[in-house]
């Protein structure tokens, strides 16, 4: 008395589907509470904008990437038109001290602080191999012979071009 016996499988509700009375008394009874209530936002309205959903999804690691991403097309683009902006002159900074640096290094007569390093790094590189994390495993013997191999025949190398830097012939001129 007062008992439901179900023998066959018998779908009461498909998701979806409004639950009526009838059903949810039925339910009750069986000791079945399927139900969980929430929202399914399908778009997003925000001052006369109606927005994707998707948008709640952006965290703050999201518009930190997008950002930095505009960051970096905005600084290329500024160096490649050569217009200066807050993106592109560190960059502009940096590639000016490196133009200052070879024409510093190239000179035997004048020098800098910053660019004595510099200069005691392309003499002797060796005092430097202990102070990277490259980790090579104990090969740096043989790769800095090879490496003081390929620099002599580098050096021997004939450039040719019988002119200098300011349109004369090379060995002279007045300067």
């Amino acid at each position: 008395r007062g008992q439901i016996e179900m023998v066959n499988d018998t779908p009461l509700i498909q998701a979806g589907e409004k639950v009526t009375a009838s059903q949810a008394a039925l339910l009750q009874k069986l000791s079945i509470e399927p139900f969980t209530y929430g929202l399914v936002l399908k778009s997003v309205y925000d001052n006369g904008s109606l927005f994707d959903a998707k948008v709640l999804d952006i965290t703050d690691d999201v518009l930190a990437a997008k950002f930095s991403d505009a960051l970096k097309m905005l600084a290329s683009l500024s160096l490649a038109i050569g217009i200066p902006t807050q993106a592109s002159v560190p960059h502009s900074i940096a590639n000016a001290f490196k133009a200052v640096l070879a024409v510093t290094i190239q000179l035997e007569g004048y020098s800098f602080d910053k660019a004595d390093q510099y200069e005691d790094y392309l003499k002797d590189p060796s005092k430097f191999a202990g102070s990277g994390g490259g980790g090579d495993g104990g090969a740096g013997g043989e790769a800095a012979a090879e490496e003081e191999k390929e620099e002599e025949e580098e050096e021997e190398m004939d450039l040719g071009g019988g002119m200098d830097m300011f349109g004369g012939d090379e060995g002279g001129g007045d300067y």
